[in-house]
């Protein structure tokens, strides 16, 4: 296997752990006692460790050997989704959480990894095509620990999971070569240098607010579309709604294009159609409300084009700030993913609370407004 194909299938692998937890919040909770008021915190403490290990643990792959900081964290990962697997307790549990979310930012060394190993002709391609096993990664997780639930108990998804990671983290180690960066600094002033980076940076800044707002759509997108989807509209159960989210899976495909067209020049340009694509996708199913085969595919075309959109803009954005220098790649994508994952995290939030107020079209008007946002933003950038 060559290599960015192993950082392909070990990057899907390793950010699944993000949201297998998604769909199981309802027998987590019953098993381990946790109120339904607190039960969101399964997946918040999960997202809040990520958000901690994109800032605090994805930079040293700056300063140390690669090939050992992915090795190491998935070995920990492993060791925490077992004990998350057998915990009895809401409190351990819940740390439990926290701690996958912070281990599986191993992903995100990967990123910048792959992209060290490889030529800058195919570096765009190369990145598309590990975003590509990601975003599969991420749009696999819900349905296939919903389904392993089904058959074999939540608690099994666990296990499988610290197996899977376990013998992942094996093979990296033989497989992938060793890469020790050049840099000669310090861990406290590397965390000190991010700020002025980002101030420095302006296509870092231009890159993240754009995938900010994408993200931000996609997020409040997949949180509303099974409330309306298990509603009086439609009446489908979670298992209807479980494949329904399988249709974004072909949106990854897009990633891998964007990659070969940043490769041949063409950023700004597939950039704006990716924003364009996002637009489009949320606008369609304005007119998707009233339970018909006609409402339902119209919500599979706009989940396509919604994934389509972002997973072509997230790559976009990575070739364009892996080009600034080798050296800063770690904290650039630390940076990078940590403010777009901020704004998917804000797009998530304001979008359960538009739904519960004004109903699926006040979600849709945010949802519209955060890419329209990017677009315009976008009218000012400069063509190089």
């Amino acid at each position: 296997m060559d290599h960015p194909s192993s950082c392909f299938a070990s990057c899907g692998i390793i950010a699944a752990n993000l949201y297998y937890a998604q769909p199981l919040v309802g027998p987590i909770s019953s098993a381990l006692g946790i109120s339904s008021g607190a039960a969101g915190l399964i997946v918040t403490l999960t997202q809040i460790g990520y958000g901690i290990g994109l800032m605090f643990i994805v930079p040293l792959g700056d300063i140390l050997e690669n090939r050992k900081l992915v090795v190491v964290s998935s070995l920990l990962t492993a060791v925490i989704l077992a004990a998350a697997a057998v915990v009895r307790s809401s409190a351990l549990f819940l740390t439990a959480s926290l701690f996958i979310g912070l281990g599986s930012v191993a992903a995100q060394v990967l990123v910048p990894y792959a992209t060290h190993l490889s030529p800058d002709a195919v570096r765009g391609r190369n990145v598309g095509n590990v975003m590509s096993g990601l975003l599969l990664g991420i749009m696999l997780a819900r349905p296939l620990s919903s389904m392993v639930t089904e058959f074999m108990g939540w608690r099994a998804v666990y296990y499988l999971s610290a197996g899977v990671i376990f013998m992942l983290a094996l093979a990296l180690a033989t497989v992938l070569p060793a890469r020790r960066p050049l840099a000669a600094i310090r861990y406290p002033a590397l965390l000190g240098s991010m700020l002025r980076i980002l101030k420095t940076t302006p296509i870092l800044q231009r890159r993240a607010i754009y995938h900010a707002c994408v993200f931000g759509t996609f997020s409040l997108f997949w949180t509303t579309v099974p409330m309306l989807l298990t509603g009086p509209a439609f009446h489908y159960s979670q298992k209807a709604v479980a494949l329904f989210a399988l249709v974004g899976v072909s949106g990854a495909l897009a990633a891998p294009v964007a990659g070969r067209l940043a490769d041949r020049g063409w950023i700004r340009p597939a950039t704006g159609l990716a924003l364009a694509l996002v637009i489009v996708s949320v606008f369609l199913p304005l007119f998707a409300q009233d339970g018909s085969i006609a409402a339902l595919i119209i919500l599979v075309i706009s989940a396509i084009l919604l994934d389509m959109g972002v997973s072509a803009n997230m790559v976009l954005g990575q070739r364009a700030i892996f080009a600034l220098g080798a050296e800063l790649r770690s904290r650039l994508n630390g940076l990078y993913m940590a403010i777009f994952f901020a704004g998917g995290a804000l797009g998530s939030a304001t979008g359960g609370w538009a739904y519960a107020v004004g109903g699926w079209r006040a979600a849709l008007s945010i949802g519209i407004a955060l890419p329209a946002l990017a677009l315009i933003y976008y009218a000012t950038e400069k063509k190089e």
